[in-house]
């Protein structure tokens, strides 16, 4: 059997575009929508009718950057690596961990 590689140069999975393509995309994809880039994912899977994706962003830089709001989003990908909706899940400054 033999990988391809798609656009990206990424190996592409039997059934479509690789897990690395996939995770670029999305984030790409939700900067072209909302001008924000990801600064980090923090989830990442497959899902029934495509890809899941959490990543956080920063909405409000603040001085110093523990005082900077992120927001953590959710972003569904179909199949092909196109993005199906996204929303955010939550908003909390930088320096305040998980309260659980």
């Amino acid at each position: 059997m033999t990988n391809t590689h798609d656009q990206t140069g990424d190996r592409t999975a039997p059934g479509g575009p690789s897990p690395a393509a996939m995770l670029r995309a999305g984030c790409e994809q939700l900067t072209e929508l909302t001008g924000r880039q990801p600064e980090s994912v923090t989830r990442f899977e497959r899902s029934e009718d495509g890809w899941l994706l959490e990543a956080e962003v920063v909405e409000v830089a603040r001085v110093p950057d523990t005082m900077s709001l992120l927001a953590l989003y959710e972003i569904t990908l179909d199949q092909e690596g196109l993005l199906t909706g996204y929303r955010r899940v939550r908003r909390y400054e930088r320096a305040r961990g998980d309260r659980h």
